[in-house]
């Protein structure tokens, strides 16, 4: 557990000392991330100021730097292949033994540069790195996106972090709120990379890096364009592309024996920690393969945490406990009712430092907080779904592609004319669904349809333009496979990449805990993409191969069952002990004042779910968490900025690690 924050000044005014004030206030508002130590470490000549913070069993003292002085790193992460990398990098005597990640990472940086050391590494990080020679800032993250990057421009300063909520210290920091990005909340629950919901801030796509020269940085955020000024070291969608092209004949019960072998050796990897490590278990598919896993390995039972629901339509947790006592494990269960809740509300927006609206959340937050009270590390069955064809959603949006390709073009150029009069009304259903289904033309238009919240959110959002994605962008669309690899590319790109792995980072970390997906692993990710369909659904069963292994560990009532999902109940919450709080948000004058959503729209909403309209609360929702979220940040404006000098100490501790005051060697100018 780490988090990283930095500052590059376009001027240099500041001193050491301001520029060191500045990295560690910012650090200072990621100590969740790390709570045991911090380190800033500053080059006036340069203006640019470095901060890292680090948990006592996480990752070395940093920022650190090279043997040569040349770079300086700082790195939130783990590497899960560092056996192979260390006997690389040690037969060309370039590590000693014992070395930790930090060292192994800045000694292949050293000889082989860092794009070339990205592709050889496997695991989940986010880093940034100082060319002192170069005077060029690098920041990388990994391939899925399992840790965050954001960056942007303040004041003409360039900065980044591993977390919103760190920019915002910045004493220039007055960003103003992007209309276009909040269209992309209400739509997908979450704001894609690489927007964010500010304008001139940008979250760092997964698999890519970015170089800032001076002159890129003095630029500014005006000239930046991501698409163009970013580089791809790993791309999702070409990968796949580069294994649908290989695969060739193979039968189940061979590709059960081979993701085992690879899906073993993921868990492995993700076991090697100085603390226990625990797993969350839901019952389904894919957390029950990791535990079973993970107890497999392990010479002692192993914990595993369950959470369920008052109501019975959200609540798997009977499965989760029969599948903990089958395997062993010591099983930990929690039950979440309203009032527990709305406890948890007010830590919703500190949480996710820009606005998020999975209900998953509030569970997932929960779920965090419990683990991490005995297990510092938490496997998890993240990516099941998305790489072997797990939701009921991808099967909908198949069906209705093959009927819309039946229709005639005359009729579906009505139902787009209809659909265009109210699209929010589809959700209700009736014949206003059918024209929306309609007006979907491949079937990557009918999964939108599916993952949609608001399917005309720019209607809503006042002089918002609703950027496109890679649903709406046909040259971003996979250009091999069928039409079911096509709808699993859309997910594992967005849903899972900006969704999924920002609920569960941002949920353990702000517990102290350190979420590992074994199912993400490279080779597991890859060997999936290689399967033929047929092996992953057949005759209506989703995840076939998933399934046929987690027979060799559980018996078959344990796995072929109806799947609830981890959806927590939001409208029975809105409709009981979150009334007050959710009517307080979406006050009309309050609206009105604010500007930004259309008052009369969201009012009415809100009237005809507290009128019985039952789906209504999946639109309110994305609007309630950024409201929330809205309050926060305009308190947060009136706080008195920290003064110049010491911070409060985090965790008692007061003194700087020994990497912010490492000696380094004069380095040549390039």
């Amino acid at each position: 557990m780490s988090g990283l924050a930095g500052l590059w000044r376009a001027h240099d005014d500041w001193n050491a000392e301001r520029l060191e004030h500045c990295a560690r206030s910012m650090i200072h508002a990621l100590r969740h991330r790390g709570p045991h130590d911090y380190a800033v470490w500053s080059d006036a000549a340069a203006s640019i100021g470095l901060s890292h913070c680090r948990h006592a069993n996480g990752a070395a003292a940093q920022p650190a730097a090279s043997a040569d002085g040349r770079y300086l790193l700082s790195c939130d992460g783990s590497l899960y292949n560092r056996e192979s990398l260390y006997h690389e990098l040690a037969a060309l005597d370039e590590v000693a033994d014992g070395a930790c990640d930090t060292a192994l990472l800045l000694a292949a940086i050293s000889r082989w540069g860092l794009q070339r050391t990205l592709s050889r590494c496997n695991g989940a990080f986010a880093l940034s790195l100082w060319d002192r020679r170069e005077r060029k800032l690098w920041l990388a993250r990994d391939r899925v996106g399992e840790r965050p990057m954001y960056y942007g421009w303040v004041g003409g300063d360039f900065v980044y972090a591993s977390e919103l909520k760190a920019l915002h210290r910045h004493p220039r920091f007055d960003a103003a709120i992007d209309r276009d990005a909040l269209t992309l909340l209400l739509r997908y629950d979450y704001i894609p990379a690489p927007h964010s919901i500010h304008r001139g801030v940008f979250k760092l796509a997964p698999g890519t890096l970015l170089c800032l020269s001076p002159a890129a940085m003095r630029a500014g955020a005006a000239a930046h364009d991501p698409e163009r000024d970013t580089s791809t070291y790993w791309c999702a969608r070409q990968r796949m592309t580069d294994a649908i092209g290989q695969r060739g004949p193979i039968a189940l019960d061979e590709a059960v024996d081979q993701l085992e072998i690879l899906l073993q050796q993921a868990v492995a990897t993700r076991m090697r920690a100085p603390a226990p490590v625990g797993a969350f278990l839901s019952g389904g598919t894919d957390s029950s393969l990791v535990t079973a896993m993970l107890q497999a390995q392990s010479p002692v039972p192993v914990d595993s945490y369950t959470i369920g629901f008052d109501d019975g339509r959200h609540d798997e947790s009977d499965w989760a406990r029969a599948v903990a006592r089958h395997l062993g494990t010591r099983h930990t269960e929690h039950r979440v009712d309203g009032r527990e809740a709305l406890s948890m509300i007010e830590r919703l927006p500190q949480v996710w430092c820009e606005p998020f609206a999975d209900s998953s959340q509030v569970p997932t937050l929960i779920a965090s907080g419990i683990v991490a009270k005995r297990s510092p590390i938490a496997l998890t069955g993240d990516g099941g779904d998305e790489l072997f064809f797990g939701h009921c959603a991808y099967s909908r949006a198949l069906r209705n592609a093959r009927w819309n390709a039946r229709v005639p073009a005359s009729l579906r150029r009505f139902a787009r004319s209809r659909n265009r009069d109210d699209a929010e009304r589809a959700r209700l259903g009736g014949l206003r669904a059918v024209w929306a289904e309609l007006d979907a033309d491949d079937v990557e238009g009918s999964y939108l349809q599916r993952v949609s919240r608001w399917r005309d959110p720019a209607a809503v959002v006042l002089g918002a333009r609703e950027p496109l994605s890679v649903f709406q962008d046909r040259q971003r669309h996979l250009p091999l496979g069928d039409a079911a690899d096509r709808v699993q590319s859309l997910d594992f790109r967005m849903d899972l990449a900006h969704g999924i792995l920002t609920k569960i980072d941002r949920a353990g970390m702000a517990c102290g805990l350190e979420t590992r997906s074994p199912l993400l692993d490279r080779s597991v990710i890859e060997f999936a993409w290689s399967l033929p369909t047929q092996l992953k659904h057949h005759r209506g069963e989703h995840k076939r191969v998933l399934k046929k292994l987690l027979e060799r560990y559980l018996p078959a009532e344990l796995i072929y069952r109806p799947k609830h999902g981890f959806g927590a109940p939001v409208a029975g919450w809105l409709r009981g002990p979150l009334r007050e709080w959710a009517e307080a948000l979406l006050d009309e004058s309050r609206l009105r004042r604010e500007g930004l959503f259309d008052a009369v729209a969201i009012r009415a909403l809100w009237n005809e779910f507290l009128g019985g309209q039952r789906k209504w609360h999946t639109h309110l929702w994305n609007v309630l968490m950024f409201q929330a979220w809205l309050e926060r940040r305009q308190s947060a404006l009136t706080v008195v900025p920290l003064p110049l000098g010491p911070l409060i100490p985090l965790a008692g501790r007061t003194e700087v690690s020994a990497a912010a005051r490492i000696d380094l060697p004069e380095i040549d100018a390039a």
